[in-house]
């Protein structure tokens, strides 16, 4: 059965590795030491969520609600769009310093529906664990699937607090002014990829349903 746990690791790892609004999040909140525990916590748990749900039989109600994955689709890109600017503004502004520290200024509760957000608003979390790995894990039998699922959370798990960890411990170098510019700049521009390339897609898949 250890070979069914180390394919969904790697499998999971994989697929968490590439910079997306998750690990963005993570990374930046690590980085000012503001609840990254908590946010890593969050992440994971998100995770296996989707994770089970997607191996045990999610895939299929995804698969079969064509107007639910185009409406998870578009408000995706809405809110990558949104926090893309942030991240950009954050990264123009003529005092970095002052910008980043009207976001540490941000309670508790504001950071967890951004962090929810981030997990639950993003589509490709949902191709990831629903269509992937429930397309790979959703045919093994009962007893090694529960091992897939174990490997892919494990990865999930490792990552997410590995990442919240080390940006903390690196803290010291990423919080100078010029660090903060290419990081909030880097990381805008990456969610603006993305929402553009999901906005491609929900054009494609709606023109599909049109059609």
């Amino acid at each position: 059965m250890l070979s069914y746990f180390f394919q969904g690791f790697t499998l999971g790892a994989a697929l968490i590795l590439p910079l997306g609004p998750q690990n963005a999040f993570v990374m930046n909140q690590g980085i000012r030491r503001q609840y990254h525990l908590m946010i890593a916590s969050l992440c994971a748990i998100s995770d296996l969520i989707l994770i089970c749900g997607g191996i045990f039989g999610g895939s299929a109600l995804l698969m079969q609600s064509p107007w639910l994955l185009a409406i998870v689709t578009w408000g995706g890109v809405a809110f990558l769009l949104w926090y893309g600017w942030g991240a950009l503004r954050t990264a123009m502004s003529s005092s970095v310093e002052l910008a980043s520290a009207e976001v540490m200024k941000q309670g508790r509760w504001k950071i967890i529906a951004t962090v929810l957000a981030v997990t639950w608003l993003n589509p490709h979390v949902y191709l990831d664990t629903f269509v992937v790995l429930g397309s790979l894990g959703g045919q093994l039998a009962d007893e090694p699937k529960r091992w897939f699922a174990l490997g892919t959370a494990s990865a999930s798990i490792l990552w997410f607090y590995g990442l919240a960890l080390m940006a903390a411990w690196l803290a010291p170098r990423l919080r100078t002014a010029k660090a903060q510019r290419i990081i909030n700049g880097v990381v805008g521009l990456v969610m603006w990829f993305i929402a553009l390339q999901l906005a491609a897609d929900g054009v494609r898949h709606l023109t599909s349903l049109m059609g």
